[in-house]
């Protein structure tokens, strides 16, 4: 293993590098690194993102030996009350997990403002090794010359008042893809609660704060994502949008039964728009008992994968990784372990145009198809 990673970490920007070392580039979906990177205890969350540590789902030396090349980063409110050890509630085949309550503006804006700023500086700090991308033009050019590319995503709109004064901030910063809710409600719509097992008709839509917030992210060609919004509110975005319908980081219920994940019908809804779904990592999202367990087979991710074409079709899957927000299986571990799950596919019969597509060229085509 670390021959293998010594050698991708050094991957340059000759667009024939990928072909001759078998690697498929990645333009990851999702990802919570932002996150991680708020809760950073060095007191120098900059560096350890460039220079690399021992923690983590991803940083700059792990996505190059992985070869992430890009990715949605998302910026997320914590809840002021989670519960601890999370992840250890989902356990055991059965769970059911409240709403974390609303959250202020003031309680939501803080992280989000903090986030970005470390992002900003990163950006600032890489000299040219991450770039935030506002269009795919962009995504392509900074993926030539071999560094990172980032587009800025909201998971879960609380820091955004009702007049959208704050959207137009983060729009002029870079934001691209908005998710209106994470699994907690607030004045736009009704999150997913964490629930096992269970269908994803399981609360309210959108409010009619939340179909104006819609409209206006079309209007901005700003990607809304479905990801932890409930059944009624993925049909009403169905309803208003005119852009692909888009699950960032969501699996197929048939395969897993939580709320997180999407039925045949809204997989039809996503394939006939032109849109994607991103394949979700968290193992709760994969494993028939809904469990957060690293000791989580890739067989199951490959299972899902063969699902979700077998609905969506080739052209509208990736990969959604929801890495530093959730557990992987362990045999991926981190960004730097991407490939594992490319050599599963392959043994599968996948072939390597296939694999692109499932790596990043899918998402950069429907991201051509929104944000522009």
């Amino acid at each position: 293993m670390r021959s293998r990673v010594g050698k991708v970490i050094g991957w340059s920007a000759n667009p024939t590098w990928f072909l001759m070392h078998n690697a498929i580039p990645v333009f990851d979906g999702h990802n919570d690194v932002l996150l991680r990177l708020l809760k950073s205890t060095s007191g120098d969350p900059v560096s350890d993102f460039l220079q690399g540590e021992e923690r983590g789902h991803i940083d700059l030396k792990k996505a190059k030996a992985g070869s992430l090349v890009g990715g949605l980063f998302a910026l997320y409110s914590p809840s002021t009350s989670e519960p601890l050890a999370f992840s250890r509630q989902m356990a055991g085949g059965q769970y059911k997990l409240p709403l974390p309550p609303r959250l202020s503006l003031e309680e939501a804006r803080n992280p989000i403002l903090s986030m970005l700023a470390t992002l900003l500086k990163i950006e600032r700090s890489s000299l040219g090794g991450v770039a935030i991308c506002r269009t795919v033009k962009e995504i392509r050019s900074t993926i030539a010359r071999g560094a990172l590319a980032v587009v800025l995503h909201i998971e879960g709109a609380d820091a955004i008042d009702a007049n959208l004064d704050l959207l137009e901030l983060l729009y002029a910063a870079g934001l691209r893809s908005l998710g209106p809710v994470w699994s907690r409600d607030n004045i736009f719509g009704h999150g997913v609660p964490f629930h096992f097992p269970s269908g994803p008709d399981i609360g309210e839509g959108l409010t009619a704060d939340g179909e104006r917030l819609v409209k206006v992210c079309n209007d901005k060609r700003i990607l809304v994502d479905l990801s932890h919004i409930t059944e009624k509110g993925f049909w009403d975005v169905a309803r208003l949008s005119h852009a692909p319908l888009v699950a960032t980081h969501s699996n197929a219920h048939a395969l897993c039964p939580s709320p997180r994940n999407l039925t045949d019908k809204q997989l039809a809804a996503i394939r006939e728009t032109k849109g994607i779904a991103g394949l979700n990592f968290a193992t709760c999202f994969l494993r028939p008992d809904g469990s957060m367990r690293p000791d989580t087979e890739v067989d199951l991710m490959v299972r899902q994968i063969d699902y979700l074409i077998e609905k969506l079709g080739e052209d509208h899957v990736g990969l959604g990784s929801d890495f530093d927000g959730a557990v992987v299986p362990e045999a991926i571990g981190s960004a730097a372990g991407l490939q594992v799950l490319f050599e599963a596919l392959r043994k599968r019969g996948y072939t390597d145009p296939l694999l692109r597509k499932i790596g990043s060229e899918n998402w950069l085509a429907v991201l051509e198809r929104t944000i522009g």
